[in-house]
């Protein structure tokens, strides 16, 4: 039995749905790790400029293969170039939500566990001890539990699952007009509150005063690769939801909203963390330690005067991270569960079961693979989890952007270009031919740079 497709009710609900899938992790997380790690206000320059130039005409194109096509991604290439090898282009973008939703899963159960224990207010205990290594403790001990972390696992994966089988405008674009809102005020606030820290102007500063004895060839490539992460191109995402686009969307306003929407999240993170490290004397080099290991401990250290607001910051910081990790749960599973409908003419729910057992079957042994499972669940010295991450982040991600940029700039008619991002000649698009080049020359060829950056040949 066959889905009948869905399509969002107006430009406010696609753009949030699409920024949501941008907003996640890669906000919270890996942009002020990677902004700490380069330098600052110096790799934060790089960054916008990686949006502007690589990032906003990908997911344009991105959006057009999408609406033109009108199935989803894993379709999308056989109907606009059929019985072409193009087809496996969009298989890949299948394959890859498919698999990053797997160990996704399990740093987003990570998510709740922490969110409990700050509701609990379990932090404190853990301060009073005096112990520097009391949080890294904890955090090993709760991945180090096979019933922790497949009870937090299973528990995201059934709220992901409970969205996606409410369909496009019933589940996706609810659940976004919901979230979205909220992780804007939470972040607000925190940001709100950092900004009377001891350590605000030396975080701002580290942020916002350029500095360009700091830009290098690395640099250079670690922002372009933030801005592909962090827009969640190349994943199949942003086709699939371009394919429930109303035809008389705008696909280059609403690819400028979601990429500011997304650099705003990622500044506003910054605002945030910046400050508040400063002000602990915690390097803000601190890495991907610093959200799990790090953060809880920096709250009871920078608001320690303070329980209550100490309380509030921890427990806000957290249910932000739950929020912003389930809007990027609910785009990847929809990905891969429209194809899976689709493709296998199925009902929605029946799709989305099949793609919530694999997903989360395989996000049990990612678990395991960090703790209980680690001696038989580890090869050449990486876990299951950590090849999974590397698969799809060193080579997937990479290739099907490539391969996105090529299709759309060199294989797809200037006629299906013409007609979507005019809306058969309805709007005015000035900046077609920049767009063109862009998306033929210029992107590919940054992506390539990042690709090859990913595998260590720079």
């Amino acid at each position: 039995m066959s889905q009948s497709r869905g399509n969002f009710s107006g430009r406010i609900g696609l753009i949030l749905a699409s920024a949501g899938s941008a907003v996640g992790l890669g906000n919270l997380w890996r942009f002020p790790t990677e902004c700490g790690q380069n330098g600052g206000s110096a790799f934060l320059i790089i960054y916008l400029t990686c949006v502007v130039v690589f990032g906003l005409p990908v997911m344009v194109s991105e959006f057009m293969i999408g609406r033109a096509a009108r199935v989803n991604v894993g379709r999308a290439y056989d109907v606009l170039s059929p019985g072409t090898p193009w087809k496996w282009t969009g298989r890949m973008q299948v394959l890859t939500p498919l698999i990053i939703l797997c160990f996704y899963n399990v740093v987003a159960g990570w998510t709740l566990w922490y969110t409990g224990a700050a509701a609990i207010d379990f932090f404190p205990t853990l301060a009073a001890s005096g112990d520097g290594k009391v949080f890294t403790d904890f955090f090993a001990g709760f991945v180090g539990s096979w019933w922790k972390q497949i009870v937090c696992l299973i528990t995201f994966a059934l709220l992901t699952h409970l969205v996606i089988v409410q369909g496009v405008s019933k589940g996706i674009e609810r659940a976004s007009k919901l979230l979205m809102p909220g992780l804007f005020v939470l972040l607000l606030v925190l940001v709100g509150c950092a900004m009377f820290m001891p350590g605000t102007a030396d975080g701002l500063a580290f942020l916002f005063k350029p500095d360009f004895s700091k830009i290098d060839s690395g640099v250079v490539l670690s922002a372009m690769g933030q801005a592909f992460f962090s827009l969640s191109l190349g994943m199949g995402i942003l086709t699939t939801y371009a394919s429930y686009f109303r035809d008389d969307a705008d696909l280059g306003k609403s690819a400028l909203s979601v990429c500011i929407i997304d650099t705003f999240v990622a500044l506003l993170c910054g605002m945030f963390i910046f400050p508040t490290v400063f002000t602990t004397g915690i390097e803000p080099t601190a890495g991907p330690s610093l959200l799990f290991e790090t953060l809880p401990s920096v709250f009871q250290q920078a608001f320690g005067g303070s329980h209550v607001l100490a309380y509030v910051m921890s427990l806000c910081f957290f249910v932000l991270l739950v929020l912003a990790t389930l809007t990027s749960a609910i785009s990847v599973h929809e990905a891969i569960t429209s194809y899976v409908a689709e493709q296998f003419k199925l009902t929605r729910k029946v799709a989305a079961r099949i793609v919530t057992v694999i997903t989360t079957s395989f996000g049990v042994f990612c678990a395991l693979s960090l703790g209980a499972g680690s001696d038989w669940l580890c090869w050449g010295d990486k876990p299951l989890f950590d090849w999974f991450d590397y698969v799809t982040a060193k080579w997937m991600l990479p290739i099907a952007g490539f391969f996105i940029s090529i299709y759309a700039g060199w294989w797809l008619s200037k006629r299906i270009w013409w007609t979507q991002m005019t809306n058969s000649g309805t709007r005015r698009f000035p900046l077609f031919g920049l767009f063109f080049f862009m998306v033929r020359w210029v992107c590919p060829i940054g992506i390539l740079l990042i690709f090859l950056n990913e595998l260590g040949v720079f």
